[in-house]
């Protein structure tokens, strides 16, 4: 028996680790090439969860060859070897053991073919429409000469016609099994009747240009899938994890826990989102906050997952699971927003069964009034006046809805996939026509319209002359801490090149601060409660308080005392977003439980309207609904879980995606991925132009059908220029929803550009 524990292939080492992790699984089976899987389990068992962690699996093993040829022992002592072609991993265990073992088969996952089905879809879509158009114009040009056989003209037509026509009648013969009617029955009853009267250019010329509008709606499906594999393409199934003595092991990123510490090499993907422990680097995180500016990442930042780590080597600790990433989130936010429809889109969603009927029973009547009311003949064309079924044909055509089903769906679509490329990530189309109405915006401060991670600003010593001994002895002490200020203190000391000095006997003074022997003297370190007590007393009363937008933190140790200022940094595109607003008349309105001074110095700086300062979620909460039911429609923007109340009673709720709590995103409609509030602006102008977009396609849409209906109800146009007409519509509708893909201008009047 061969042991290749230090030479494993990484599916086996995966393997060993799945069958490590879960209790009540004793061994799997696997047959790669009949895509079958059985797991032998004792006891009672979640039987969907497990499929789901199977799955995960699965998935990261789908280039491997997953077969041996002999028996051996995996890492972990998991047993591997080969049964009738399929390969049986299974935990030690005694010989008695298998016979109380319950085998359960498992679905084997499909890979995942969203893209590639669309990417297919439009294309041969693209291809019909050509052939169509191809073959109607040769035999247009052909029918010209009377040398040309006859059947050879007609079989043009046929293949034109065949080719516009076959997904137009795949899509009408599902919904007729379902007994339902739809435009693509029209365009097809429409063909059929054109042909029949001869007609043969027009019943081409109509499928060639439904086809071409098709297609360009599938190619905008397409381009939302496709952002959403840009962002998981190469995105890693398995880590380098760092065990206890340093070395490494392969560790699936679904079976990763937050605790576990994984090295990450540059040019890798990092594949949890996680904080950095050692290592100076950076990320390129385009892929997931459309922010092309590579950010420098040092230990106690946070990495995402699906980011690229660009030079340096890293160990990162993992603070989320796999299922609860950056990145699945983001997958999950765009996946959501392609099936939810915007209310425009609800509107023309009524152009169904009941339309395509009433239109039909138009065109019947207006049949009998020609022939019989107006005595033309029914089916035979004069010199001088068509027939009525030629007539009726070519009202059927443009009182046929297509533009106006196709002329919001198409833009939805558009505008989704554009944001995402972007890190704006809309919950559906009501999100992005709902934004557009806005009067208000409420932000939150910190975490918002500031960094939410504050930044040392000065460090004083009482006597003055020791501020490098106070912040030196402050980073011994907030070495032990992970509060946001410790953070912020640390990173500030190290950047001076100092490093903590031993310490002992530490404990934390819950609400006051931290005390610990540093060099065999007490030392504390917090608030300035700590020191309203004691010899210090009436010498802290006679300094003056800390600045109204600054924290501080006081040390103290026998005859030195020290003070750090610290601030949270405001955003540096804040006020550019504040003027945006101001320039679209948009009122701004801070919301914070900060103190009212410090409210009112970010207020200043960035130039917002107004403010609500010392407020609890209950507060923020009471001012949105209140503006609502002033008949105001607000937009909310947060981060954290106190904001959640007040998002989901906002008109619109934005949440600051990056560092977002999940509360805040759960409650959002869309999320800024990069936390940048200028992201804000950004979608805001997307938003507009999504909406000015909808607009002109319903216009151009509806003032085609009500336009040509009463010129087909007069008699007088012909069969051509009513599909010209109709067509023609709505090929244009496609093509103006496209250019919210192609088309980007900087936000009107605020100088903020665009990522």
């Amino acid at each position: 028996m061969n042991s290749p524990q230090d030479s494993s292939p990484v599916w086996i080492a995966t393997l060993a680790e799945f069958l490590r992790q879960e209790q009540g699984v004793e061994a799997i089976m696997l047959n790669p090439e009949k895509r079958s899987v059985s797991l032998a389990t004792i006891g009672h068992v979640d039987t969907a969860e497990l499929q789901e962690r199977l799955t995960a699996v699965l998935n990261s093993l789908h280039d491997e060859s997953l077969k041996v040829d002999s028996t051996s022992v995996a890492p972990g002592g998991v047993l591997l070897k080969s049964v009738q072609e399929k390969t049986v991993l299974e935990k030690p265990s005694c010989p008695t053991a298998p016979r109380l073992w319950q085998w359960r088969d498992y679905s084997w996952p499909e890979p995942d073919e969203i893209e590639e089905q669309s990417s297919e879809e439009w294309k041969f879509m693209a291809v019909q429409a050509t052939t169509c158009g191809v073959c109607l114009l040769v035999g247009y040009l052909l029918e010209t000469h009377s040398s040309v056989p006859s059947w050879i003209v007609q079989l043009l037509y046929v293949i034109a016609l065949v080719s516009g026509g076959w997904d137009a009648a795949k899509d009408a013969w599902e919904n007729m099994k379902e007994k339902r009617l739809d435009v693509h029955f029209l365009m097809l009853a429409v063909a059929v009747g054109a042909v029949a009267i001869g007609a043969w250019t027009e019943g081409g010329l109509l499928l060639f240009l439904f086809s071409a509008s098709g297609a360009m709606e599938h190619y905008a499906l397409h381009r939302t899938h496709r952002e959403i594999n840009a962002l998981t393409k190469g995105a890693p199934k398995v880590a380098n994890l760092v065990l206890p003595d340093g070395s490494t092991s392969p560790r699936l990123v679904s079976l990763l826990r937050p605790g576990d510490s994984i090295l990450v090499k540059p040019d890798e993907i990092y594949p949890a989102d996680g904080e950095i422990l050692t290592g100076q680097t950076a990320a390129d995180e385009s892929n997931l906050t459309g922010e092309s500016v590579p950010v420098e990442k040092a230990p106690g930042d946070n990495v995402l997952s699906g980011t690229l780590n660009l030079w340096g080597l890293a160990t990162i600790r993992v603070t989320r699971l796999a299922k609860e990433s950056a990145l699945a989130r983001i997958i999950t936010l765009i996946r959501d927003a392609q099936h939810m429809r915007a209310p425009s889109q609800r509107f023309t969603d009524r152009f169904g069964t009941s339309y395509t009927l009433g239109i039909l029973g138009l065109t019947a009547v207006m049949f009998f009034v020609w022939w019989l009311g107006f005595k033309i003949p029914p089916f035979h064309n004069t010199e001088g006046t068509k027939s009525a079924f030629y007539q009726a044909m070519t009202l059927l055509v443009v009182a046929s809805p297509c533009a106006l089903v196709l002329s919001i769906p198409s833009a939805i679509l558009a505008a989704i996939a554009s944001g995402a490329r972007r890190g704006i990530l809309f919950r559906g189309g009501a999100a992005i026509e709902k934004l557009a109405e806005i009067d208000t915006v409420a932000m939150d401060k910190t975490g918002t319209l500031t960094t939410g991670e504050p930044r040392v600003q000065a460090v004083e010593s009482f006597p003055p002359g020791r501020e490098s001994e106070v912040l030196q002895l402050a980073l011994t002490l907030e070495s032990q801490s992970n509060h946001p200020l410790a953070r912020a203190i640390a990173a500030h000391a190290k950047s001076k090149g100092m490093e903590s000095l031993p310490l002992a006997d530490f404990s934390s003074l819950t609400g006051k601060g931290l005390r610990g022997k540093i060099a065999g003297k007490l030392t504390y370190l917090g608030r300035r409660e700590l020191l309203q007590q004691g010899d210090f007393a009436a010498f802290v009363a006679s300094l003056p308080d800390a600045p109204v937008a600054d924290t501080e933190v006081w040390l103290v140790q026998d005859n030195l005392l020290g003070r750090i200022l610290l601030r949270d940094g405001l955003r540096p595109e804040s006020r550019a977003v504040m003027d945006l607003l101001r320039h679209r008349k948009l009122t701004s309105l801070m919301l914070t439980g900060d103190r009212r001074s410090a409210a009112e110095v970010v207020a200043k700086e960035i130039g917002i309207d107004e403010f609500r300062a010392g407020l609890s979620p209950e507060d923020k909460l009471q001012i949105i609904s209140d503006l609502g039911k002033a008949g105001h429609k607000v937009a909310m923007i947060g981060d954290g879980v106190n904001d959640a109340p007040s998002l989901a009673a906002a008109y619109v709720s934005v949440a600051m995606g990056g560092r977002g709590s999940d509360a805040a995103l759960e409650q959002s409609d869309l999320a800024l991925m990069n936390d940048r509030i200028d992201k804000f602006a950004e979608a805001l102008d997307l938003s507009h132009r999504a909406r000015r977009i909808i607009h002109q396609n319903l216009t151009v849409a509806l003032g085609t059908v009500l336009l040509m209906v009463l010129a087909a109800l007069t008699g007088k146009v012909p069969l051509t220029l009513g599909v010209m007409a109709h067509e023609g519509s709505t090929v244009v509708v496609c093509l103006n929803s496209l250019r919210l893909l192609f088309g980007h201008s900087a936000p009107t009047g605020a100088g903020v550009k665009p990522g």
